[in-house]
């Protein structure tokens, strides 16, 4: 294993031996990037707090920062570096440590920010740098997500796949796979329903590959797959829903679906990853698909679970993609049905092999290429809205509408949008309604329950009909992902 280069000291760190009225330290946290590292964040806040620490207000002055970082593109890292700064000039004497992405791929470039007394490359130190500020326990969970009305839920880290365009392929990145154990993921997950939470993501570095790790080069003990952790934490009872982030296509096989098929608590929500749409541009992208599985996948989802809500991320322009490539992404893009695209034009990652491969896609191509992928995934998102019309949605709460007095937003289980009657008494619960009819872009419902009163949403097949019905309408368009 690596050795990873210490974090420096930039100044002697603040004595943490006070007393009296000053034994409470403060402490502000920042995150960038994925789900995971908001997940992490929270631990360290849990951590913190647990340890005589409190949050900051907003314009206190903090003694200890930490943040978290990503490394997914050089503008990441950029913004790393910004974050940093400003907290430094913000909190002129406080203590900042650094971990996450930026901090792991290039920790020396980090160490020399001002403030940072500590870089942590490797998650996994941590504790032992906390220890040093007299925080005795680090949490193996969360039991909360502040700042969310959804809960994640880390169950796994690490990646197997080796995309050349991914700064997550160079290992020290992200640590080997590893999987918690079903034991954790479920009493977290009922610490997080019992604190209030009605809906949990279930996320990781490379979801698909949970329990993998549990079984490679073990022979003869039994497998405990991503599907059989969906059938055991069906189980827990109560009014709450759970949903998956990104998913490889490859990773849909019979045992999964036929478990997602059967889980009353699982949104029939998936975001299986194409990145491109054409044979040839997967090759170079060493991805494991072809165009022909990926639309057989979607085509068995379709078959087994009641209107599915599909959603992707594209890369557009990967080096040396084609205008004929380039269409050939938009046909699948149309067979596929996706009713959100998450649309990245290629960005030069140093460090990764796609940086380096000939034929790189001029900047006008990309951007043309994105705004007409833009344009096809608005008459998909419309195409699929449309399919909801006259049948229930189970929305969770989640603010207030941007455009209409007197409206709540949320998300239903497909992952759209919702905009009804309701007041923040209604934040973080789910709400259920019905869509009547579309207009525009949008689609208008009723609200079966009013604000604050629990509805029971007995089953999400969509041939479903209420027992109750209320005359209140509410507005629903598409959201993003």
């Amino acid at each position: 294993m690596r050795k990873w280069p210490r974090g420096r000291y930039t100044r002697p760190p603040l004595s943490w031996k006070r007393t009296g009225q000053q034994a409470v330290r403060t402490c502000r946290l920042v995150t960038l990037g994925c789900k995971v590292n908001q997940y992490e964040t929270q631990q360290i806040k849990e951590a913190l707090l647990r340890a005589d620490f409190r949050e900051a207000a907003e314009s206190e002055p903090a003694d200890l920062c930490v943040v978290n970082t990503c490394t997914v593109t050089e503008n990441a890292d950029s913004r790393g570096r910004q974050v940093v700064r400003q907290l430094a000039r913000e909190n002129p004497n406080c203590q900042t440590i650094v971990t996450g992405g930026y901090a792991t791929h290039d920790p020396d470039s980090v160490a020399r920010l001002p403030n940072v007394i500590e870089v942590v490359p490797d998650k996994r130190e941590l504790p032992d740098v906390l220890l040093r500020l007299g925080v005795a326990e680090f949490p193996t969970g969360i039991s909360r997500f502040d700042g969310h009305k959804r809960a994640f839920v880390k169950v796994q880290d690490g990646c197997l796949l080796r995309c050349p365009y991914c700064i997550i392929i160079i290992p020290q990145v992200r640590p080997r796979l590893e999987s918690r154990s079903p034991d954790d993921i479920e009493a977290e997950i009922r610490r997080l329903i019992d604190f209030g939470y009605e809906e949990i993501v279930l996320t990781g570095i490379h979801v698909g590959h949970y329990g993998v790790d549990t079984t490679r080069g073990r022979s003869g003990r039994p497998p405990f797959r991503l599907w059989h952790l969906l059938q055991r934490l069906d189980q827990i009872l109560g009014r709450w829903r759970l949903r998956l982030s990104s998913i490889e296509a490859a990773e849909f096989s019979e045992d999964f679906i036929s478990a997602a098929a059967d889980c009353e608590h699982l949104c029939p929500h998936f975001h299986p990853a194409l990145q491109s749409g054409s044979d040839t541009v997967l090759a170079r992208m060493r991805r494991r698909y072809r165009v022909a599985q990926f639309l057989e996948t979607v085509a068995k989802l379709h078959e087994r679970l009641p209107n599915p809500a599909l959603s992707t991320d594209v890369i557009v322009g990967f080096p040396g993609e084609t205008d004929e490539e380039f269409e050939q992404t938009l046909d699948t893009c149309r067979q596929a049905r996706f009713m959100k695209i998450h649309i990245f034009p290629f960005s030069r990652r140093r460090g990764t092999p796609a940086a380096t491969m000939p034929n790189q896609v001029a900047a006008p191509a990309k951007k043309q290429r994105c705004q007409e992928l833009a344009r096809l995934e608005t008459e998909l998102t419309r195409q699929y809205a449309s399919t909801l019309v006259d049948h229930p949605v189970e929305v969770l709460v989640e603010g207030v509408s941007a455009s209409r007095a007197g409206f709540v937003q949320g998300t239903d289980r497909r992952y759209v949008t919702v905009e009804m009657p309701g007041d923040s008494r209604d934040f973080g619960h789910l709400v259920t309604g019905r869509a009547q009819r579309l207009e525009a872009d949008e689609l208008v419902a009723i609200r079966f329950s009013a604000p604050n009163q629990a509805s029971v949403f007995a089953s999400d097949c969509l041939e479903s009909t209420p027992t109750h019905r209320a005359t209140t309408d509410c507005t629903i368009h598409e959201s993003p992902a």
